[in-house]
Order: structure tokens, then sequence, then C-alpha cells
């Protein structure tokens, strides 16, 4: 099976975060550009950038599977897999736009660092 993400559902992440951003969530605000995502009851906050990594694309192409995307869902979009194996894919993402950010930033780019989140795991 092909590992692309169909528009439908690229089109209920956007209208989650949009939710989730103007609603007032119980438990830590997500910051912008982010979105909080859960496996096994670990919670943790994603840049949006990272959505579109392949390793990412899979574990949501797999929640879509078994969960689905339904309609007027708010909280963090949970995925089938435990913490450990959410943990090793936000790695390979993380390390990846590392060495992006490190080519762009040898070029004069530079991005300001997310700071004041606490209490919560944030992978930049």
């Amino acid at each position: 099976m092909c590992n692309v993400i169909t528009i439908p559902s690229v089109a209920w992440l956007r209208r989650a975060v949009r939710r989730w951003r103007t609603r007032g969530s119980r438990s830590a605000a997500v910051p912008a550009g982010h979105v909080a995502v859960c496996a096994e009851g670990a919670r943790f906050v994603v840049r949006l950038a990272h959505l579109g990594h392949p390793a990412f694309l899979e574990l949501l192409r797999q929640a879509e599977e078994e969960y689905g995307f339904p309609a007027g869902a708010s909280g963090p979009v949970a995925l089938p897999c435990d913490e450990h194996r959410l943990r090793d894919v936000l790695r390979r993402v993380s390390s990846s736009s590392e060495e992006r950010r490190s080519s762009r930033h040898r070029s004069g780019d530079s991005r300001p660092l997310l700071q004041g989140v606490a209490g919560e795991k944030v992978f930049l």
C-alpha cells in the first residue's frame, strides 16, 4: 500500500488544528504551529512541519486506518503505536529537520527557539 495521506485526511488535520487553536484546552495549550499527538497515553507536542515527514506520514496513515479521523473530534491525534516507537520517529524527524536547519543557518536563515513551554514533551 502507498504511503500517501489522502486529501480528506489533510483537510481533517487542518480543521482539527484550527479547532485546537481556538478552543481552550483543559491541558497545557498547544503553541501556534504545533499539534498535540498521543501514543499509549503519552502526550507530545509536535511541529506541524514534521507531519509531512515520510515516517510521520506512515503513523498518520495507520491512525486513519485504525481509528479514522472523525469530524468534530477534539483533543490530541491518537497514534496506534507505543511511546518508544513515537519517540524514535520524532527523533528521526527532528534529526532530518536539524540537518536542513543547519544548512539554512549557514546560508544566513535563522529561526527563534520555542520558549516557555513546560510540563510537556516538545519536539521541534
